[in-house]
C-alpha cells in the first residue's frame, strides 16, 4: 500500500489570495501533473477493497433478491383454518385435518397471547426506547458541540500563530528574493566576464 508523503504547506493567514490568472496556471500545472501519473483508484490510508465470499445458501438467497422473486420460507397455509373433511374422509385425512388445525389453533393462541402483551407492555416500551434515542441524540449533539469548539479554539490559534510570525516570514521571504536576484546577477557577470576572456583570446590568437 502507497504512503502519503506529500506535505501541503498552506499559510491561509499570511499568503495572499490566489488571481484568477494564478489559480488558472496551478490549475493547468495540476492538469499536467495528472496526466503523467495515473490516480490511484485507492486511498493511501485506505486498506484494499475486500471481496466478498457467501455460502451457497446465502447467495441463492441473494439471487433471488436479485431477481425479485418472493420469499417461499414459511408454508402459511399451515396457519389457515383448514376445510370441514367430507362424512366419507378416511382417518389418514381426519388426522391431517386436525393437525392442521391444532397448528393454526396453536398459532392463534401465541398470537393472542403476543398482542395482549404488546397491548399492556408496548405503549411504555416505545416511550422508553423513544426516550433512549432522544438521550443519544442529545449525547451525540453534545460531542458534535465540543468538536467544533475546539476546531474553532485550533483556527484561533493557528491565526495568532501565523500572525506571530508573518513580519518573519515576510522578511526570510524577501531576503531569498535578494539572494536568487543576487544569483542571477552574478550569472550574468560570470557569463558576461566568460565572454569577454574569449573575446580577448581570440584577439591573442
Amino acid at each position: 500500500m502507497p504512503a502519503i508523503t506529500t506535505v501541503h504547506e498552506s499559510l491561509p493567514y499570511i499568503d495572499p489570495e490566489p488571481t484568477p490568472a494564478e489559480r488558472a496556471a496551478a490549475e493547468s500545472l495540476i492538469t499536467h501533473e495528472r496526466s503523467l501519473v495515473p490516480d490511484d483508484p485507492h486511498h493511501a490510508l485506505l486498506p484494499p477493497p475486500l471481496s466478498p465470499t457467501f455460502s451457497p445458501l446465502i447467495q441463492s438467497e441473494l439471487d433471488r433478491i436479485a431477481a425479485k422473486q418472493p420469499l417461499k420460507a414459511i408454508d402459511l397455509t399451515r396457519y389457515e383454518a383448514p376445510d370441514a373433511p367430507s362424512p366419507s374422509a378416511s382417518k389418514d385425512e381426519l388426522s391431517s385435518v386436525l393437525q392442521k388445525a391444532y397448528a393454526s389453533a396453536t398459532y392463534l393462541g401465541a398470537r393472542r397471547a403476543h398482542l395482549a402483551l404488546l397491548d399492556s407492555y408496548g405503549k411504555n416500551a416505545w416511550l422508553v426506547g423513544n426516550y433512549q434515542l432522544e438521550q443519544e441524540l442529545k449525547s451525540l449533539e453534545t460531542e458534535l458541540g465540543e468538536t467544533k469548539k475546539e476546531i474553532d479554539l485550533l483556527a484561533v490559534r493557528r491565526r495568532r500563530q501565523q500572525e506571530e510570525v508573518e513580519g518573519e516570514i515576510k522578511g526570510l521571504e524577501e531576503g531569498w528574493k535578494r539572494g536568487v536576484g543576487r544569483v542571477l546577477e552574478t550569472e550574468v557577470a560570470v557569463e558576461g566576464l566568460r565572454a569577454q576572456v574569449l573575446e580577448v583570446r581570440r584577439k591573442l590568437a
